[in-house]
């Protein structure tokens, strides 16, 4: 193995355990939910799904779970 590869292993270790390091801009996702599929999109602080339930109250079970998984990833306009 490339000597030069086992530390850029390692620093990629760490810097996946910093979440702190990371900040989603943009991202589209298709989320597998207990009946349906569902296209949850990210753009900027604003989330949006295709499920009915956010299309009247503007948050759902999908987008709070992205939340929680995303936590210290997203923007501080993002509510937790």
């Amino acid at each position: 193995m490339d000597y030069g590869i086992i530390g850029k292993i390692e620093k990629a270790k760490r810097y996946a355990q910093e979440r702190d390091r990371f900040r989603f801009d943009q991202f589209n996702v298709t989320f597998s939910g207990d009946n349906n599929d569902h296209r949850v999109t990210f753009d900027h602080g604003d989330f949006h799904c295709d499920c009915e339930y956010f299309l009247l109250r503007h948050r759902c079970s999908h987008t709070m779970a992205l939340e929680q998984v995303l936590e210290k990833m997203l923007p501080e306009t993002v509510p937790a």
